[in-house]
């Protein structure tokens, strides 16, 4: 078992419609044809599947796909959508589960990495995918650039949404790597204004710490674009869409 937190059933159930927007098929399109594309004719492999917003429509479009989860309650949503034989899901942590078979895909999307507490955590994940694929095939994470370049001296929070429904900032251990998200969502509509609290411990890491970790599983970075359209990464990219090749013999 790894530090990752567990998603609680209460969580997992109301998961789906709090991520409606980044399930719509228009928001979905680009990420599933970036990762088609790299899948080609073999088999994909989701790190932290969760209730399947992308490993669901990816198989739908062709892309046989398997999974690992840790939370028994994420993958009981999944188990509604589709059955075990046409997308299976394993649970366990995604440092250190094996799943039957290779695969040309490995991915890790919406920054789960972050999920992992510690580097060695974080290392173990990489070893994990490079253990899981095919020569030639790839590891694709999904993860935000620290936003610590919005912190003045002596601030440790920063808002990421400000909304009618939802007011989300982060919190910040400079010495361990480590962001707390904090979530204030409102619950019921007219004048009704109760806020449900949650929060979630994440490690962040840098670009440049995570290819070190691919090189330490013995991948090497092929791309980085800064979305799934594939717009450069830039100084001033909010997150970045990184692809590791494990190597030919």
């Amino acid at each position: 078992m790894t530090s990752s937190e567990l998603w609680t059933r209460a969580t997992a159930d109301r998961y789906d419609a709090e991520e409606n927007e980044r399930s719509s098929a228009a928001f979905l399109g680009p990420t599933l044809a970036f990762l088609a594309d790299l899948a080609g004719d073999g088999r994909a492999l989701e790190f932290a599947i969760g209730t399947g917003r992308v490993g669901v429509p990816l198989r739908e479009r062709g892309v046989p796909v398997a999974g690992i989860e840790l939370s028994e309650h994420m993958a009981a949503v999944l188990r509604r959508k589709i059955d075990e034989e046409t997308l299976p899901v394993t649970i366990g942590d995604m440092a250190t589960t094996v799943v039957p078979g290779d695969f040309t895909l490995v991915y890790l999307v919406y920054n789960t990495i972050t999920n992992l507490l510690t580097q060695d955590e974080q290392v173990e994940c990489f070893r994990n995918a490079a253990r899981h694929l095919k020569p030639g095939g790839r590891f694709v994470i999904e993860l935000g650039v620290p936003p610590l370049r919005f912190l003045p001296p002596g601030q440790l929070a920063v808002p990421f949404d400000v909304s009618e429904r939802h007011v989300g900032f982060d919190t910040f251990d400079l010495v361990e790597q480590i962001l707390v998200s904090h979530h204030f969502t409102r619950d019921g509509d007219g004048g009704d204004d109760r806020y449900r609290r949650d929060s979630s411990r994440h490690r962040y890491a840098w670009p440049a710490e995570l290819d070190l970790m691919a090189r330490l599983a013995g991948l090497e970075l092929e791309r980085r674009v800064a979305d799934w359209s594939g717009e450069p990464f830039t100084e001033n990219s909010a997150k970045h869409i990184s692809v590791w090749r494990k190597p030919s013999p």
